[in-house]
């Protein structure tokens, strides 16, 4: 890129947005920032960026997007939760609100690039395409987030932080003397801050489906609390006394809660639905089945479903499956359901 072309970064005032931001300066580009209110909880976020904005010396844009994050994150996410799934609501986000939000305001300011602090990289591969990567620091790696993304945004999207460690941009915060350098990062969900999604969902109106446990035998052990206590894999939290550990195995559609021992939440299929990626053919991948879980080999049938050589635990409906190759993220999609 030639010196002084100009990007927009989406910035949150957290350390990562805010040396993002930096780095894009140092590296000689004219930098703009935008941040979104995402809803009412997203306002001292906008406060902080415009400060940091300030502090860096470059123009913040507030992006109004409450309706769109309202209609493709809150929403599903409810009605999924409500139906049984484990939605991940930044996989949600990233395509259909945030970047679609950065782009349309980098064309109105005629930005050729935007901006995050994300930690991945994006490049073009061989095959033309333009891919998502993974980062140098794997602990930190944010690949897993961002797979939704399309052509015309992976095109123009810059990554800084994709080479970095994460001490490494927090002494870089210090050095600026940013407010944002020692803050913790966040852990909870952005738009639900105290962490109870059952009365954040409840207070939308939303209700979940109810039903049964249904024990690893078949007995049916009284009714549960809805569907939305429950995630496949969960352990803790049953309220049952069985004699021996057991786990939620299925949610079925009609709102039971089937259990299993533990040691059997290891499955070898995994179904898809929603698939995306400009090219996913039939083959081997690296597969994470969560944003933390460690990489493994399956082959992809080219359709919608992986086989896993050596089974994988708990692979959760409404979660994502995302097809990696050589550290490129080739695709991906929501899962559906799995088998042993």
């Amino acid at each position: 890129m030639s010196q002084k072309e100009q990007v927009l970064l989406g910035l949150s005032g957290g350390v990562d947005s805010s040396v993002a931001l930096r780095l894009l300066q140092e590296s000689g580009l004219e930098v703009q920032a935008a941040v979104i209110r995402f809803s009412p909880c997203h306002e001292g976020a906008v406060q902080a960026a415009l400060a940091t904005a300030g502090q860096l010396g470059v123009p913040c844009h507030v992006l109004e997007a409450g309706g769109d994050f309202e209609a493709s994150v809150v929403r599903p996410f409810c009605e999924g939760y409500c139906a049984g799934r484990t939605p991940n609501p930044c996989i949600l986000c990233n395509p259909a609100v945030k970047f679609a939000a950065l782009l349309q305001k980098a064309d109105q300011l005629g930005c050729r690039y935007i901006a995050t602090g994300h930690y991945a990289r994006v490049g073009q591969s061989r095959d033309g395409f333009y891919r998502v990567r993974q980062a140098v620091s794997l602990p930190r790696d944010q690949s897993y987030m961002l797979y939704r993304l399309g052509q015309e945004v992976l095109s123009r999207l810059l990554l800084p932080l994709g080479g970095l460690e994460k001490p490494q941009v927090r002494q870089k915060a210090r050095d600026l003397g940013l407010a944002c350098a020692d803050a913790p990062d966040s852990m909870e969900i952005c738009f639900i801050p105290d962490g109870d999604y059952p009365a954040f969902i409840q207070g939308r109106g939303f209700a979940p489906k109810t039903g049964h446990f249904i024990a690893p035998d078949g007995r049916d052990l009284g009714p549960h609390q809805g569907v939305w206590k429950y995630t496949v894999g969960q352990r803790k939290g049953l309220g049952l006394a069985l004699g021996r550990p057991a786990f939620v195995r299925r949610i079925t559609p009609e709102g039971n809660v089937e259990l299993g021992w533990a040691g059997e939440e290891f499955f070898s299929t995994v179904r898809l639905e929603g698939l995306c990626g400009p090219s996913l053919p039939a083959g081997e991948y690296q597969v994470k089945i969560r944003s933390a879980a460690q990489p493994a080999p399956c082959h992809f049938d080219g359709q919608a479903t992986l086989t896993f050589p050596q089974p994988v635990r708990a692979p959760a409906p409404g979660q994502s499956a995302v097809l990696y190759r050589q550290g490129e993220v080739w695709g991906g999609g929501f899962i559906a359901g799995a088998e042993t």
